[in-house]
Formats: C-alpha cells, sequence, structure tokens
C-alpha cells in the first residue's frame, strides 16, 4: 500500500452568498471557501421556496400555439 497519498485534511471557513460562516472539515486547498447555498438559506431547510420565472415560458408557449384564454 502507497504512503502518503492521502490529501491533507484541515479545517477552512465556508462563506455562504446569504452572509453565514460556519467552519468545517475539507481536502479543498485554501482557508476561506465561498458556496452559494447553506442549510441557513436553502429551501429545503428554510421551508421558502423561491419561483423564478425564466422569461414568461408558459406566456410564450400560449402565444406560439395560440392559446388564448
Amino acid at each position: 500500500m502507497n504512503e502518503n497519498i492521502q490529501p491533507e485534511y484541515h479545517d477552512a471557513v465556508f462563506e455562504c452568498a446569504c452572509g453565514s460562516k460556519f467552519v468545517c472539515g475539507t481536502t479543498k486547498k485554501g482557508d476561506v471557501i465561498k458556496v452559494e447555498v447553506c442549510n441557513k438559506c436553502h429551501p429545503y431547510f428554510t421551508g421558502k421556496q423561491k419561483l423564478v420565472d425564466s422569461g414568461g415560458r408558459v406566456e410564450k408557449f400560449n402565444k406560439r400555439f395560440n392559446r388564448n384564454k
């Protein structure tokens, strides 16, 4: 078995886009790692779902096939 092939495991600070910070162990290099979503802002944990209408897709579909209500 090869020795010294495992990556270095150390503690790092994770910064979320919402502003929260937490310390966790990682093998990724760097002392600060930026993430987009954490348990404080993720819709699954908060119970708030963010719906985004990307360019009015339903309206475009109805207009294309002349489905006027």
